[in-house]
């Protein structure tokens, strides 16, 4: 590995990687079928690997499940069934859908349900040093610093918080920006004992006891949808941070852009969906890959019919580049390079793309072994 291809830059900031990349990448709250947001992420934590794969760097990837929330628990209920049941099933679907992308299995997949220890561990710990209080049975978060350090102004914050189902009215809390780090749970709500009484994680809370018991106090990269950059991710730093004393505990973070139809964004809360399944039934898996991929990982985009059918158009002329001879050695070894660099310098994968069409030969086939999509 050369000095130069040691080095991946990520939007701002570049990241030297030496051997080991940890990755931790927020995942899904299993309650139900997997959209082309949840895919676009990740799609592009796995090209994200790949890519460090080819300079020669291993990456530890942690991907949790989300299977400790209110959403799903609300699902279950409506379903008749046990939240861990019906998590387990709707989690079965999600794994079905990224294997026919080519995203590859992280090789952590935490449960929330099965770190309910590691969150009262941190909770116990926030305790300790002041960032956190205890009232009523929940364990809340000093928040009202998350906010400035995360470039908002009050108002702004507590707006996108709310949206994520913030209670800002909340008499129990010393500050309307304050989250729960461990939460009493109602009756007739999924419970765990703790030194508080039976109750159940925060959200935020957690990704920072997953990520720290998996990784270690601190990651390499943060990643996830950009929708996550607040409230979730501002605070399950600031829980790390504050338990650890390390900082940053993120080297650099990738917020994967959302995905938007008919200009709104793409999730369950509203139905505004388009589904992996359904789209795999008219388009080969690797022209959808393509499709969330040939774009600037971090900018929010535009679904239409007419992406795939370009994506579909893409592919076809990248194996028939894949399929030429490609000059001298000495051409195709610096066609190689060139792709590898663009890839490097941010995931430009569509300049990339460009490249091995041009040259073709070795760096159009290494280039669709690298981005998964002749598998």
């Amino acid at each position: 590995m050369s000095e130069k291809t040691a080095v991946l830059r990520l939007g701002d900031s570049h990241l030297p990687v030496v051997d080991r990349a940890r990755i931790y990448c927020c995942g899904i709250t299993p309650y139900d079928v997997t959209h082309l947001g949840h895919a676009a992420t990740f799609v592009w934590v796995d090209v994200l690997t790949r890519v460090l794969g080819s300079i020669g760097v291993s990456s530890q990837l942690c991907r949790n499940v989300t299977d400790v929330d209110d959403v799903l628990f609300a699902a279950a209920e409506r379903s008749g069934s046990a939240f861990d049941a019906f998590a387990s099933v709707q989690q079965f679907r999600f794994d079905q859908d990224m294997s026919a992308l080519a995203v590859r299995e992280p090789q952590f997949a935490p449960r929330a349900r099965r770190n309910v220890g590691q969150v009262i561990r941190l909770a116990s710990a926030l305790l300790r040093t002041g960032t956190a209080y205890l009232r009523d049975g929940t364990v809340y978060f000093r928040g009202a610093a998350v906010a400035e350090r995360a470039g908002l102004d009050r108002d702004e914050a507590g707006k996108l918080a709310a949206e994520y189902g913030a209670r800002l009215d909340n008499p129990a809390q010393d500050d309307p920006l304050d989250v729960a780090v461990w939460q009493r749970s109602r009756p007739g709500e999924p419970g765990w004992p703790s030194p508080w009484g039976t109750g159940r994680p925060g959200w935020h809370a957690e990704c920072a006891a997953m990520s720290l018991s998996v990784l270690g106090l601190a990651v390499d990269v943060l990643s996830g949808g950009d929708d996550l950059r607040f409230p979730h991710h501002a605070y399950q730093v600031a829980m790390a941070e504050a338990v650890s004393g390390v900082r940053p505990f993120a080297r650099t973070r990738f917020g994967v852009g959302v995905v938007r139809l008919n200009g709104a964004k793409m999730a369950k809360s509203t139905g505004n969906l388009v589904l992996v399944s359904d789209v795999l039934e008219n388009y080969a898996p690797a022209a959808l890959r393509l499709c969330l991929i040939d774009r600037p990982w971090s900018a929010g985009w535009d679904y239409s019919a007419g992406e795939l059918e370009a994506a579909t158009g893409r592919l076809e002329r990248l194996f028939r580049a894949a399929g030429r001879r490609g000059g001298s050695a000495a051409a195709a070894q610096a066609a190689s390079e060139a792709v590898s660099d663009a890839l490097c310098a941010g995931l430009n994968v569509s300049a990339a793309l460009d490249l091995a069409e041009e040259a073709g030969g070795a760096a159009a086939r290494g280039l669709i072994a690298t981005l998964g999509l002749g598998e």
